[in-house]
């Protein structure tokens, strides 16, 4: 994929370059394991814009949720502060109407309504991005067009593999990201989806996400046993991600006796929480670890043999481009960027999605061949701050020529 030939391009800028960032994946401080990704990316974004990004958060909001506890998420995100600070970067509450049943046909009017109450902190940017497809990414690009400001759109992955199959989201994805400057993908898959909706590919950039090289980096196993005195178990297979179904949680446990049968001494860790945290519990050889923090996963990652990613629909999951900085060889699904990311076969093996018996004889292959955690991990991603400088040069680009401050 070609990078970007921008829609309007400016000179690059010497000084600082004001970013407002919009955004519903990010941490705070009632979600705070919430899109570590767009943190790490944006915190990288800051240093070379030269000022700290300015994030709009966006919440969803319901009448009197916090008295009813209803809608679930509204109720809980009730509760936050209407200004904070992030990573250095400040962070201003964008509070959005929700209507649950009515919500997609709504959403985008909803959205509008709530982003022209900040139009005065938005016209203090050099550059509008906008991180989610719909209604966020369209809400910023109608928006930066009734400023006269620049815009990019960021794409996720669920936001293109999901929510773009409603009509009323696909339809304003067609008709609104045809007019933003520069439109972000950080895995070819979201590209060709796009095109597919009617999308330019004239527009779009490929920005991989990137990883803590000071945190995930990669460990030899026996090291790593003998360092925990766990050197005589049978190998590890590591899952992150929600216990439901859509994360093919329940084809790894349809797999996992298959798994058993060739490989007894196995164990499988399921870390994260979820439907199916009940049925995981009671089967033989699993072992569910609930939540961890961010800060935990290296760890887990290092104990493990195998990391597994079965889900159904991905964008480019950062878990997976985790595990290959940390030497780690993945078994994940043909969908997203997933295939992108295990493209040599030494990093890792690729099945069809919804297949718990191809899923079970990849997870035995790879447990049977070992790996060098250092061959595995040069196939895998950038540093965030390589990642964050990428992301900047497309805005740069497409910014006007900088104003005397």
């Amino acid at each position: 994929m070609q990078h970007i030939v921008p829609r309007r391009r400016g000179p690059w800028h010497d000084g600082p370059v004001r970013i407002v960032a919009i955004a519903r994946v990010f941490p705070n401080r009632l979600e705070p394991l919430e899109g570590p990704f767009n943190r790490q990316q944006f915190a990288a974004l800051s240093a070379h814009a030269g000022e700290p990004v300015q994030v709009l958060h966006a919440v969803p909001w319901f009448p009197f949720a916090s008295l009813t506890g209803v809608p679930e998420r509204a109720a809980l995100l009730a509760g936050l502060p209407d200004t904070d600070t992030v990573d250095g970067m400040p962070v201003t509450t964008l509070r959005h109407g929700y209507l649950p049943r009515v919500g997609m046909r709504v959403a985008l009017p909803l959205f509008d309504r709530a982003l022209a109450r900040h139009d005065a902190l938005l016209e203090r940017a050099d550059a509008i991005l906008g991180s989610w497809a719909f209604p966020d990414g369209c809400a910023a690009v109608r928006a930066a067009k009734r400023l006269k400001k620049p815009c990019v759109v960021k794409m996720h992955g669920s936001d293109v593999n999901v929510v773009a199959k409603h009509p009323v989201a696909a339809q304003a994805i067609r008709d609104e990201l045809a007019h933003a400057d520069a439109i972000v993908v950080m895995a070819k898959s979201l590209a060709t989806a796009l095109v597919d909706l009617g999308v330019p590919a004239s527009r779009m950039a490929f920005v991989p996400n990137g990883i803590d090289g000071a945190r995930f980096f990669p460990r030899a196993l026996d090291e790593v046993n003998a360092e925990e005195g766990t050197g005589t178990a049978g190998p590890v297979v590591l899952f992150i991600g929600r216990l439901e179904p859509q994360k093919g949680l329940g084809d790894l446990l349809d797999a996992w006796p298959h798994v058993l049968q060739a490989i007894p001494s196995a164990t499988l860790r399921l870390v994260g929480k979820g439907p199916l945290k009940e049925r995981a519990s009671c089967m033989h050889g699993v072992e569910v670890l609930g939540a961890r923090t961010h800060d935990a996963i290296p760890g887990e990652l290092h104990r493990a043999s195998l990391f597994v990613l079965p889900s159904w629909a991905e964008g480019m999951p950062n878990v997976v481009l985790e595990a290959l900085a940390c030497g780690r060889p993945v078994v994940g699904t043909a969908v997203g960027g997933i295939p992108d990311a295990l493209a040599n076969d030494t990093a890792g093996t690729v099945v069809a999605p919804h297949d718990a018996r191809a899923l079970a004889q990849a997870i035995v292959a790879r447990l049977g061949i070992g790996f060098n955690a250092w061959e595995i991990a040069a196939f895998g991603p950038p540093s965030w701050d390589e990642s964050g400088r990428q992301l900047f040069d497309v805005l740069a680009r497409v910014c006007p020529a900088p104003t005397r401050r």
